[in-house]
């Protein structure tokens, strides 16, 4: 089996990147990323957003490049256009990519969906967020393409589908992951958890946390729940927290209400450790935070964009240069997700005039097959499970000064 690799510097003159301005939002913060209303792709590039380059395999992509998710939608999509500009310079495979904006709607992907469909997609790469890639599997796997998700944590995206798959780990992971190493490492004896109980991501790894906790005897003193990410005001939950005495506060929660909570923490004088899952990787991108605030929060990420590894290395160097910013984890999956896709291609002798039944097909069997990995920017030796799940673990990182430490 030909393992990905990360292509060497030497492909950079291969890639002319444009550099694109913007700004995407969430819930009351603005992250520095380009607009994501705009489809274009990086000068000298090959993915397509038509999706009609001649003789390429169509990958449609959905996630939020507008509104309060846009971070994660913006990152996604443009991980993914740096592995196919890639991927094409190197004469073989072609691939296309035709990214379609959801808002982090449910509806509004599901017509992304339809609009690809029309447009003749063979593969879907999406969708970003959870609750429109739990709607669009349903269709994808009733319509028989082949899905993969760089970001939708969810066992709900996967489960009861065979033709959907991941690129990041499972929620209920990464609260296991949380509770085995705050006792691992004796960062608190007393801790509370404040979670969005009408998200399925952020319930998935609260439940996930709380019952490895209670497994593993960590003292649970406060279970607080919020109803949307358009929350404003955490006062009753964190007083909570305070009174109880916790020393840790575990939030898996996005980005957004998270930097309200750690602003609110510190006008109440309460200053606990706070701990995040992937959603809080973009946090010290919001425009106008005090990243101060973030000083000492934990988090687990697959990927480190500080990090001096080579491969990675170069794909931030190739990303700022197009982009003019630090590429956060959602980057990283889409950029995975592309090589994970031009690897099972290559592997299943898949070609541009297949129709999509016969390429979802062909991906299952390879996807699921015992001698296909991948190696990639979020992982190594990555494999899939009939299930659709990935076997990679998250890394815990601290924000020192700025940036992201590993743990």
């Amino acid at each position: 089996m030909k393992k990905l690799r990360i292509l060497s510097l030497a492909l950079a003159g291969a890639l002319c990147f444009s550099v694109l301005a913007g700004c995407g939002s969430s819930n009351g913060g603005t992250a520095n990323t380009p607009t994501g209303g705009n489809t274009e792709t990086p000068a000298g590039g090959s993915a397509e957003p038509s999706g009609d380059a001649s003789g390429a395999i169509k990958i449609g992509g959905i996630g939020p490049l507008t509104g309060g998710a846009a971070t994660y939608g913006v990152a996604t999509k443009q991980g993914a256009e740096i592995a196919v500009a890639e991927i094409n310079a190197l004469g073989g495979v072609q691939l296309s990519l035709d990214f379609q904006d959801d808002e982090g709607d449910f509806e509004k992907a599901l017509n992304a969906y339809n609009k690809l469909k029309d447009d003749g997609m063979q593969i879907l790469y999406g969708c970003t967020t959870t609750q429109p890639c739990v709607a669009v599997s349903s269709e994808t796997y009733a319509d028989r393409y082949f899905q993969l998700t760089p970001s939708a944590s969810s066992t709900d995206v996967t489960e009861g589908k065979d033709n959907v798959f991941q690129m990041c780990f499972t929620d209920p992971d990464q609260g296991v992951t949380a509770a085995n190493y705050i006792q691992e490492n004796g960062l608190a004896n007393k801790v509370a958890v404040i979670y969005n109980n009408g998200d399925a991501y952020s319930s998935g790894i609260a439940q996930g946390f709380i019952a490895q906790a209670k497994e593993i005897g960590l003292e649970l003193v406060a279970e607080e729940t919020f109803p949307d990410d358009t929350n404003t005001d955490f006062s009753v939950q964190l007083g909570n927290a305070q009174s109880a005495g916790a020393e840790l506060v575990f939030m898996p929660i996005y980005y957004g209400p998270a930097s309200l909570v750690l602003n609110q923490a510190k006008g109440m004088g309460y200053s606990p450790i706070f701990m995040g899952g992937d959603g809080m990787d973009g946090i010290l991108d919001i425009d106008g935070f005090d990243t101060s605030l973030a000083e000492g929060l934990l988090l687990m990420t697959p990927f480190n964009a500080s990090s001096t590894e080579e491969r990675t290395a170069n794909f931030v160097a190739k990303y700022q240069e197009a982009y003019g910013n630090l590429p956060n984890q959602f980057a990283a999956d889409g950029y995975d997700c592309m090589y994970a896709i031009y690897e099972a291609v290559q592997k299943a002798g898949i070609t541009a005039d297949m129709d999509h039944e016969t390429v979802c097909d062909k991906l299952i069997e390879t996807f699921t097959s015992s001698d296909f990995t991948v190696d990639g920017l979020t992982g190594s030796g990555m494999s899939w499970s009939a299930s659709g799940e990935i076997t990679k673990d998250p890394q815990v990182f601290k924000v020192e000064n700025g940036v992201y430490v590993a743990q």
